[in-house]
């Protein structure tokens, strides 16, 4: 929720509440690179800044308390500093923080990855969900021996060279300056429509057809598992390499992801957020056939002419491994999803339920234990922009409630009486809105 501000009773009143977070955003602009360190946190009048953060809630540098939505862009399942992940990042603190060898830690994380998602038959540790995607599409070309890539228009990759085509209309435009053209022109982003993916893979140059399984920017423009199954089927018709891009949906929409609740199978899997338990870390996982590329065989034809090299100074460091092994053991047996997932759909019903009250014609959204907001009534990727989204999200801070991104998710640690108090602010938050005039802004 950013942009242009209201400037309003609800921004006074959050620039009042939140003078700290003012202050420190004064600082940061000095100090770092646009004032933020990730693109999301550009908020109006200024993002809050946190001080600490313990299961659902967290507290500002002002004193002010919320229930958080956030839950770390989506990587806290179990919530903030939750024992599982804790107890393990700290016993592994004390023994190594960085070894620069190989460690029984990454065995056994690797393993507990393939007992989740039978898809996956080999893995390889990255550091982020970016370097995961663009090892996943280097993969496939290697493999394929062919250069394009097909991806969804509004479907979000991480911010490498490649990712940066078709994510935001006009999806002509790169959502970054810097990226050659010579690279767009290696991805063709297309509309859900299988008769089109049909016709590019029919051209017999396409490496892969990667996708956000649930639909653009974890299913705010949702799709339904159907077309991901008419993926399987062209790709496999094709000799193409289908990429699923799980980094939000992997571990959360069940234990296995997306691909386990939907039954298909993928060439390439890739992963982040709650593979490495909540701290710095992720995966790609596939085939043997495809993932062996990886390997080092002695042969200098292969080695240099055939395999992917793969360095990375943290990949699978002991910390994040200890604390990713342990979270995907605790979530195994599915009993966090099932609490997760009943609080969500209970926190959209109630929230849209907060919308009618006030007759405001917003559409609350979502599976499982996420949820997104469309002021406008229709899935949209900016479901919450302009002054009227700006002042729902100030007000919402203002009672105590942090989304991101116009939506956010639930974790093991939130409770009824969470989801009781985040619609009671909701409704007065609307209200504080409305009574500004700016719905329908």
């Amino acid at each position: 929720m950013g942009g242009d501000s209201a400037n309003g009773a609800i921004e006074q009143s959050f620039k009042s509440q939140h003078a700290g977070s003012g202050a420190l955003r004064a600082r940061a602009s000095e100090a770092l690179a646009g004032g933020v360190a990730h693109d999301t946190r550009i908020q109006a009048p200024f993002p809050i800044m946190t001080a600490r953060a313990k299961g659902a809630r967290k507290w500002d540098v002002d004193g002010n308390e919320f229930v958080d939505y956030t839950m770390g862009h989506g990587a806290l399942i179990l919530g903030h500093g939750h024992p599982v992940a804790v107890d393990a990042a700290r016993e592994q603190l004390e023994i190594g923080t960085h070894y620069g060898a190989g460690h029984e830690l990454e065995i056994r994380w690797a393993e507990q990855i393939k007992r989740l998602v039978p898809s996956i038959e080999r893995v390889r540790f990255h550091s982020s969900g970016t370097e995961a995607t663009h090892m996943a599409m280097r993969l496939a070309r290697a493999h394929t021996g062919r250069d394009r890539i097909v991806k969804f228009q509004g479907h979000f990759h991480g911010w490498h060279d490649y990712a940066t085509v078709g994510v935001e209309d006009p999806y002509d435009i790169p959502t970054s300056a810097g990226v050659p053209a010579a690279t767009q022109e290696t991805i063709t982003a297309l509309p859900t429509d299988l008769e089109r993916v049909r016709e590019e893979l029919a051209k017999g140059d396409v490496a892969a057809v990667i996708v956000e399984p649930s639909g653009a920017s974890w299913g705010a423009l949702p799709i339904d598992p159907p077309f991901i199954h008419g993926l399987r089927d062209l790709t496999t018709e094709h000799d193409a390499v289908l990429i699923l891009d799980e980094v939000v949906t992997g571990f959360r929409m069940s234990p296995g992801g997306f691909q386990v609740m939907a039954g298909v199978t993928p060439d390439l899997t890739t992963m982040a957020k709650i593979v490495a338990g909540g701290l710095p870390g992720a995966a790609v996982g596939g085939r043997t056939e495809i993932m062996d590329r990886l390997e080092k065989r002695g042969d200098p034809s292969w080695d240099r002419g055939q395999r992917i090299a793969h360095p990375g100074t943290y990949n699978a460091n002991p910390v994040s491994a200890a604390a990713g092994a342990a979270v995907l053991d605790f979530l195994a047996d599915g009993a966090v999803h099932t609490h997760i997932d009943a609080l969500g759909e209970t926190l959209r019903q109630g929230l849209q339920a907060a919308f009618d009250r006030h007759d405001v014609g917003a559409l609350v959204y979502g599976e499982t234990s996420y949820f997104h907001i469309s002021l406008s009534g229709q899935p949209a990727k900016s479901g919450v922009g302009g002054a009227a989204g700006d002042a729902l999200g100030q007000a919402l801070i203002n009672e105590g409630v942090h989304l991101i991104s116009g939506g956010g998710f639930t974790s093991a640690t939130h409770t009824e009486a969470d989801i009781e108090q985040t619609v009671a602010a909701f409704d007065s938050a609307i209200g504080s809105v409305a009574a500004e005039g700016l719905f329908g802004d």
